[in-house]
């Protein structure tokens, strides 16, 4: 039999659910309470906020939702323009338009795939009311630089931080600090609740208005009292997500700890001259602020993204590819976006993939994604 033919297939993530998180949501719904703001969701927004230095949190069913309901807790609306990436999943610049406002799109650095602070700069208008950063990969954007352009310019900040819980800033947890930080606890992220995200906000003044758009705008008084004074959605988090998210935030540091281990070994496998002799792109080094969410690798101009996925496939590894650019879909192109704007997110778009990486998976496992990787660049 052929080796290759034995080896299980290795998929590009995969989430780790113990026991005692099976238990916990077992215990969810033997008490009969599944949802409605119940004692699990007050629970894991506490362990968010303990979390993230004591900042008020509130949990959803979405890591989308929280950065529509960040944008309206910004005020931001119609006549509005928010700068983001056009390499984000499209949620990131979907949630503008859905408040009104209009989406402008900077180009992304090359190396690190998060947006270009320079192209930030050249792109605030009159009209700029808030800018959307993406930490790609959890790799975090400059902050100092974002910051001190929304500080010039009077800009409200809406961090995209779906990939970054456990990434740091010169030692400050993203979401510690800041102005509103949005996270998404979607299946592949680093800690899950099935579907889920938070928000973490400024102030309990902005927490009660959170509250509000979560739930159709309600607002309640007494036994019988109920008002509607925003236009809220359904978005809230159940008891039973929140159950999961309590006992995956328990292991989230172990978690980190070990896509870290897993990171480091890719490096170390891929070796110093990779880059040069296969003529890819690896991400950039980083073990200090990075939780490694994902791995990237953008693949030389002489290998179509889908020739590599496919002949990855066949060696039984799963890979995907984050993400296509968000103004090239055809929803922006009848905004007025169109091929060569954005040159740079434009190449990373086209041969980006993304490779394993999960807490359970084995060095060895690395080992054979690496050496699927070069043989297939190798032919």
């Amino acid at each position: 039999m052929n080796e290759d033919n034995a080896l299980p297939f290795l998929p590009f993530t995969r989430p780790s659910i113990d026991e005692a998180a099976i238990a916990d949501v077992t215990e969810v719904l033997r008490s009969g309470w599944l949802t409605s703001n119940g004692p699990k969701v007050k629970a894991f927004e506490s362990a968010l906020s303990e979390y993230f230095s004591g900042r008020p949190v509130r949990t959803f069913n979405s890591g989308t939702c929280t950065m529509e309901i960040g944008l309206r807790i910004a005020g931001i609306g119609p006549g509005d323009e928010v700068i983001t990436t056009p390499n984000s999943w499209v949620a990131t610049a979907n949630v503008i338009i859905e408040v009104g406002a209009t989406p402008v799109f900077a180009d992304i650095d090359p190396r690190s795939h998060n947006i270009d602070m320079n192209q930030v700069a050249a792109a605030i208008t009159p009209r700029t009311r808030a800018i959307i950063p993406v930490h790609m990969c959890g790799l975090p954007c400059d902050m100092d630089k974002l910051y001190s352009l929304a500080a010039k310019h009077s800009l409200r900040i809406v961090e995209d931080a779906a990939q970054a819980i456990g990434s740091t800033w010169r030692g400050k947890r993203i979401g510690a600090f800041g102005d509103l930080v949005s996270f998404s606890f979607q299946v592949n992220k680093n800690i899950m609740t099935g579907e889920g995200g938070c928000l973490v906000v400024n102030s309990e003044s902005e927490a009660e208005l959170t509250e509000r758009y979560r739930i159709q705008g309600v607002s309640r008084r007494g036994l019988d009292e109920i008002d509607v004074d925003v236009l809220g959605g359904k978005y809230n988090m159940t008891e039973i997500a929140a159950a999961l998210g309590l006992a995956q935030m328990r292991h989230l540091a172990t978690f980190n700890a070990r896509r870290l281990a897993l990171a480091q070994h890719y490096f170390n496998c891929f070796g110093a001259d990779f880059e040069a002799h296969y003529g890819a792109e690896l991400p950039i080094v980083d073990f200090d602020q990075c939780n490694w969410h994902m791995f990237h690798l953008v693949l030389p101009d002489r290998i179509s993204r889908a020739v590599f996925m496919q002949r990855m496939l066949d060696l039984k590894i799963g890979v995907g590819f984050h993400y296509a650019a968000i103004h090239l879909f055809t929803l922006y192109r009848k905004r007025g976006f169109k091929d060569g704007m954005f040159p740079v997110a434009e190449r990373v778009c086209r041969q980006i993939v993304t490779l394993p990486l999960f807490p359970t998976m084995h060095n060895s496992d690395v080992e054979r994604v690496v050496a699927a990787v070069k043989s297939i660049l190798h032919s």
